[in-house]
């Protein structure tokens, strides 16, 4: 029969509970918190910037023009047939 394998061992016994680290994690992680939130800050203001950019660059392509006055200046020229 086969032995049955055994847990590992660990090398050392598990550190005593220190409130102390408890309060460094805490304050590590409001200070993640806070960092987002810069982050996403920033980054809406890039995105409305880049969206004004956009809107402007836009602008001066805008036709007014009907679509019946468009179809009147639209000309269609013939394509010369050649021979190969």
């Amino acid at each position: 029969m086969a032995e049955e394998p055994k847990p590992p061992q660990p090398s050392d016994p598990p550190l005593p509970f220190d409130p102390s680290r408890m309060v460094g994690i805490i304050k590590r992680k409001a200070l993640i918190k806070d960092l987002a939130a810069v982050y996403h800050a920033e980054c809406l203001a890039y995105c409305q910037e880049l969206l004004e950019l956009q809107t402007k660059w836009e602008e001066p392509f805008i036709d007014l023009k009907t679509p019946e006055e468009s179809k009147k200046e639209t000309v269609f020229r013939r394509i010369p047939y050649v021979r190969c």
